[in-house]
């Protein structure tokens, strides 16, 4: 057609069947066409791809699962060597302080290789590495007790006061968080969010200083010290970990409800939750069936964040409370330098952390269909 564009005649001839198509970009290469996806290639060009990029292709989720498995166990070796190195770069030396100032050299000495303090700090750190892998932490400097064992004692109280601070404050923090976006900027929306924020601001030791104050000092309903032990009820025991649940609720409820609005709230201007508003649903039905399930990946990560939280953050609340758990171990080994509980307890709160937080990148993985499979 004349004054039309110029028409290229190999652009109009019918192509052969079975050609390929010639690249137009410059210098006759096409950086999209000539770098194929693994979506796009097909079984017969499985051979161009190495043993795990086949595994990807096959099954992306599992390789997703894998990568995040791999990372954590990288991640923990890494924290691993920098618990020991920064043990190692503490000043002072723990056989002067246990046998004091007035000691001769030829006693610390001694005490020094009965430790095997004496022994290169790469041959100490792969022996307490080995030992760590098989459950053993080895012995306590202090005590002369296995720290295996005291661990385990510790470990169950701490476990048993995150438990009952998660079971109170992740339904809570999920309910508070729905009722805000459905009454968002109204009343209810802002009491929520300010008291979130003043939540957020105090600090987990003066939370506990007020509640024993109120509660413990002024009212006597409550426990003070949080002492627990074997032969204690679990009535007893809920009775007595009552102030320290109810810090750790407070601490981590705030943040967890403030992560559950803002995730709510960014599916709420979606299609299909407009749809369900055409339809006549109530809000809190929408809510809860439509936007909540969409939003749970955010709320998953918070969530186990938080949950790490109650068990490597419970070392100021122990403490404030006096409760028996590996916090209040943890700072009783640092006082007296017994660097075996230390590094024990260090490495334990890593692995909780870390695990937590694979499980969280797991769940997401498996709650968005977008990663479960990639283009």
């Amino acid at each position: 057609m004349p004054g039309g564009p110029a028409q290229d005649p190999g652009l109009m001839a019918p192509k052969a069947a079975g050609a390929n198509p010639q690249p137009s970009g410059p210098a006759g290469t096409d950086t999209l066409a000539a770098t194929p996806s693994l979506s796009t290639l097909s079984p017969a060009n499985d051979g161009i791809l190495s043993p795990w990029g086949r595994f990807v292709r096959k099954s992306p989720l599992a390789a997703l699962v894998l990568q995040r498995l791999a990372l954590s166990i990288a991640l923990l070796f890494a924290v691993s060597l920098m618990i020991f190195g920064g043990v190692e770069a503490l000043p002072g030396d723990f056989a002067t302080t246990y046998l004091g100032q007035s000691a001769t050299p030829q006693a610390v000495e001694n005490i020094r290789k009965d430790l095997g303090l004496d022994q290169p700090a790469t041959t100490r750190y792969f022996q307490w590495l080995g030992g760590a892998l098989q459950g053993d932490f080895g012995t306590s400097w202090a005590s002369r007790n296995s720290v295996s064992e005291q661990i385990g004692k510790r470990l169950g109280n701490s476990l048993f006061l995150a438990f009952f601070a998660a079971i109170i404050s992740i339904p809570l923090a999920i309910g508070l968080g729905m009722l805000a976006v459905h009454y968002r900027d109204r009343l209810a929306d802002k009491v929520i969010n300010v008291f979130s924020l003043a939540a957020i601001s105090l600090p987990e030791f003066f939370v506990g200083y007020l509640l024993i104050l109120f509660f413990a000092v002024q009212m006597g309903i409550a426990t003070f010290p949080a002492t627990v032990y074997d032969s204690m009820s679990l009535t007893e025991r809920l009775s007595a970990i009552a102030l320290p649940t109810a810090t750790l609720v407070l601490v981590v409820l705030a943040h967890m409800m403030r992560m559950t609005r803002a995730a709510i709230l960014n599916v709420m201007s979606s299609a299909y939750v407009e749809t369900a508003e055409l339809k006549g649903l109530s809000g809190l039905r929408i809510i809860a069936r439509h936007a909540a399930p969409n939003a749970v990946a955010p709320v998953i990560n918070v969530i186990a964040l938080n949950l790490a939280y109650l068990v490597v953050g419970v070392v100021v609340v122990e403490v404030v409370f006096v409760y028996p758990g590996m916090g209040q171990y943890m700072v009783d080994a640092v006082t007296v330098r017994d660097m075996p509980v230390v590094q024990a307890c260090g490495l334990i709160f890593a692995a909780f952390y870390i695990f937590l937080n694979m499980t969280a990148d797991i769940l997401a993985i498996i709650a968005n269909p977008r990663l479960r499979h990639p283009r």
